[in-house]
């Protein structure tokens, strides 16, 4: 498979460039819906929908990538077939029109467009689930104040970004992947439990739930998904190395708030009366 190359730094936020190389990770990336540790990402994802969001049956929800439901957990498709009313954005239109197989007839609303730039009204949507999307452009904070603007006052939303303080040092793993151009994902940032926080606040969101998901080595993620990819017999190695993080992460909660993908709950503030 030939990696697409990396958007260079001026030309990454929102040019040509950057959907170019979105565009072709789409188009290129292999299906990782099979590997033991997509099944773990896809449990922890579940877990944060029941204990976080409102009943989906008839809940709008809206994702700020289509990335999971075209290569990875389908979540979105997992709530849709729960009752909810699925919504989602990418800014590669492979990877929308992947996105779209996952689900029964046309049960996913969606659209080729940038999280920063969102082509939906105020106050749109009862829930928002972005996870592993906004730290891949400078513009964080752009993307945040955008889901506040869609999102109901007494929405909930779900936003997830790389731990910086990721206890098998991910993070590390990514730069250095990333300075030898080596970084499937391209251009990626970590963030601490207290910035990301702090984001969501100055975007007028009231922080009600921090936790993370993914206890697991980078590294060992990683190789399970290069194994499940292109070696398959080696995935059933790797995967027996995924399953104890499996298991302390189903009998021992407190590991949970140490994943290497922040998991932050926030809630938009109801309308006051004037």
């Amino acid at each position: 498979m030939t990696r697409p190359k990396l958007p260079s730094a001026d030309a990454e936020p929102r040019g040509f460039a950057y959907r170019r190389f979105w565009t072709a990770v789409g188009e290129r990336f292999p299906d990782l819906g099979g590997a033991a540790s997509t099944r773990y990402y896809a449990a922890n994802e579940r877990r944060l929908f029941t204990e976080h969001l409102p009943a989906l049956p008839g809940l709008k929800i809206f994702k700020t990538d289509l990335w999971d439901e075209a290569k990875n957990t389908r979540i979105l498709a997992w709530a849709s077939r729960r009752g909810a009313r699925a919504y989602g954005v990418d800014i590669s239109e492979p990877i929308v029109i992947q996105a779209r197989a996952a689900f029964d007839g046309d049960a996913l609303r969606c659209a080729v467009s940038d999280v920063r730039e969102l082509p939906f009204g105020d106050a749109s949507f009862d829930a928002i689930y972005s996870m592993g999307t906004i730290e891949h452009f400078d513009q964080t904070e752009r993307a945040v104040e955008e889901m506040a603007r869609v999102l109901k006052p007494g929405g909930r939303a779900i936003v997830g970004v790389p731990n910086r303080h990721d206890p098998f040092l991910r993070p590390v793993l990514a730069a250095t992947l990333q300075a030898l151009g080596l970084y499937a994902y391209g251009y990626e940032k970590s963030y601490s439990r207290r910035a990301l926080r702090e984001m969501l606040e100055r975007a007028g969101l009231t922080v009600v739930a921090e936790t993370a998901i993914l206890f697991i080595p980078g590294w060992l993620r990683m190789l399970d998904l290069a194994c499940y990819s292109w070696c398959r017999p080696l995935s059933r190695v790797t995967g027996a190395c995924v399953w104890p993080f499996v298991f302390l992460d189903r009998h021992v909660p407190a590991v949970r708030r140490h994943g290497y993908l922040l998991a932050t709950v926030a809630v938009k503030p109801p309308r006051t009366a004037s």
